[in-house]
């Protein structure tokens, strides 16, 4: 049998995140001690409260379809929560209630781009994004930075990549994978281009909760209308509470933009689990008091992992502001990001993840959202690693 795969899905490269942590998780149970540094995500448990209220939602028999694009008790507490949070004013009818955010990134990319359009996606990047861009039969534009800033596009750079066929610019922050921040400055600068340009913002904002030393996620379509009317906002439930497994994102878009993509998910993945959106509820409008606990136990992870990172012979890290991770540079240490983290794999027993998978081949990204044993003794490995290749 000859079997034909489309040209769209030959293209694709598979998540080499995913593919490392499985790869980890084998060795784990073929009994090695395997510390895992590759996982996105957090590794505390879904708040109780968030539990309960999917459980009751089972035990009342809320298991029937809902509409597409979501509850309308869920849909109504997100745009309240973009409003008291992000001082965004969005009816419920402009959001749209996905299975996760790399789903609602999927479908503003998939609604709003075609064959001859072209998105500029900074790097390093989330591996998905140039995937879902060539899905849509579109070009990705890379625009490179470095930790020399701090990994952050600047506004020259992003008119200098504009043209008549870029339709969009994907802006996140915090970053996956740098842990990157953009200032409201800067977030403005960039905002204020696109504005100029006619060009949309996918804001992907799922760490926005994430962020460390008393600073602040800005959204970047809260500094005016047209900042607005130029922005889809991309967000979810996985990070800031722990739902990653629930499958949960949202989306809040124009209104036209946000027809259309409720048109493309009713034809595809249809409406999101019903009784996870009534978890879902009760996580944005329960209590948020385990952020704090959250937040103070990723700091002191994040501390320490970057004292010892930069003490290391051929290792320098910029600090992360947001997220739950590092993204160290190795470059001085003669070897590529997947060579280097398959051979800390296999003489170390260290997963973390290729920087190449985000576009930036001298870095290596490590994930804290671990527990400090886990931290200090991977750490202690990679140590002993980059010693093997400096010495």
């Amino acid at each position: 049998m000859n079997y034909s795969i489309s040209r769209r899905a030959a293209s694709l490269s598979p998540s080499l995140t995913l593919a490392i942590d499985a790869k980890a998780k084998q060795m784990k149970a073929d009994g090695l001690d395997v510390v895992g540094f590759g996982a996105g995500e957090p590794d505390f448990d879904t708040p109780q409260h968030i539990k309960d209220a999917a459980a009751k939602a089972l035990a009342d028999g809320f298991t029937k379809y809902t509409p597409s694009s979501g509850i309308p008790e869920l849909r109504s507490a997100i745009a309240q929560k973009l409003k008291r949070d992000n001082h965004l004013d969005y009816k419920p009818s402009q959001v749209i209630v996905s299975s996760g955010g790399k789903h609602s990134c999927f479908n503003v990319i998939i609604a709003t781009c075609q064959e001859g359009d072209e998105v500029i996606i900074p790097a390093p990047y989330w591996l998905s994004y140039p995937e879902m861009v060539k899905l849509a039969s579109a070009t990705p534009v890379i625009l490179e930075t470095s930790d020399k800033t701090e990994f952050k596009v600047t506004p020259d750079q992003l008119r200098a990549a504009i043209t008549p066929r870029t339709r969009l610019f994907i802006l996140n922050s915090p970053s996956n994978p740098t842990g990157s921040l953009y200032t409201p400055e800067e977030a403005r600068a960039l905002g204020d281009i696109c504005v100029e340009k006619g060009v949309l913002i996918m804001s992907d904002e799922i760490y926005e909760k994430l962020v460390y030393d008393g600073a602040r996620h800005t959204s970047v379509g809260s500094f005016s209308q047209a900042h607005l009317d130029h922005t889809i906002l991309v967000h979810g439930f996985a990070k800031a509470y722990s739902m990653t497994g629930w499958r949960l994102g949202f989306l809040a878009a124009p209104e036209p933009i946000a027809k259309a993509i409720d048109a493309v998910q009713s034809h595809s993945t249809s409406n999101p689990t019903s009784f996870a959106q009534k978890g879902a509820v009760a996580a944005l409008n329960g209590p948020q008091d385990h952020l704090e606990i959250w937040l103070a136990e990723y700091s002191k992870r994040r501390s320490y992992a970057h004292q010892r990172l930069n003490s290391m012979p051929g290792i320098s890290c910029v600090n992360a502001k947001g997220a739950f991770y590092l993204f160290p540079n190795i470059s001085k240490l003669g070897l590529k990001s997947t060579d280097f983290c398959a051979r800390l794999l296999e003489q170390e027993k260290v997963a973390a993840v290729p920087g190449i998978a985000f576009g930036a081949d001298d870095y290596m990204r490590l994930s804290y959202a671990t527990s400090m044993a886990n931290i200090e003794k991977g750490l202690d490995r990679i140590e002993t690693f980059a010693k093997s290749l400096a010495s």
